[in-house]
């Protein structure tokens, strides 16, 4: 995985600054999340390890299943993956791109789960208080999650906030046992 991310890097850098130059950073999001889909799909992986099919004929087909329509631009971008046979790291390309938005727009996508549904107002406390404590603007999904018992924990990339009774008893238990 390690692997893909850096051979993805530099096209989605590249695609990052024209999008960025363009002012078109939602279309060709779009465009690569949605390719990034198709790309991830089975059977869309087995035509893509195909020989016996030419490269611009599978960046086509790749473009023809994202139901997009795509700007020269982004028709280039393709045909240049499909000419140097990197199509299969539209996933990874996608990531990335996205990730180069949120640090652009200073955006973060939170997921907090709890044991019970929080109401609109407490959302909205909660993201008041996370994004003065990230400085990045918010953007919550809430699961339910009826084994923490109380509290919440909440997560984004590598940062986990564990404020839940079961993560306490877990860690009381631990301490007890040492």
């Amino acid at each position: 995985m390690a692997e893909l991310i850096t051979l993805a890097r530099p096209y989605a850098k590249a695609a990052f600054e024209r999008a960025k130059a363009q002012q078109a950073l939602a279309e060709w999001d779009e465009l690569l999340t949605a390719a990034g889909q198709v790309v991830a799909d089975a059977a869309t992986r087995q035509l893509l390890t195909n020989p016996g099919i030419a490269e611009q004929k599978k960046a086509e087909f790749i473009l023809e299943c994202t139901g997009k329509t795509a700007s020269e631009e982004q028709r280039n971008f393709l045909m240049i993956l499909a000419e140097n046979r990197r199509l299969a790291l539209f996933p990874e390309i996608a990531t990335l791109f996205n990730s180069f938005r949120a640090d652009l727009e200073r955006t973060i996508d939170i997921n907090v789960s709890s044991p019970f549904e929080l109401t609109e107002e407490q959302q909205q406390k909660l993201a008041q208080a996370l994004s003065k404590k990230l400085d990045r603007n918010v953007q919550i999904e809430t699961t339910l999650d009826t084994s923490l018992i109380g509290g919440l924990v909440v997560r984004t990339g590598d940062l986990v906030i564990d404020a839940s009774v079961r993560g306490k008893l877990t860690k009381l238990a631990e301490s007890l046992g040492s």
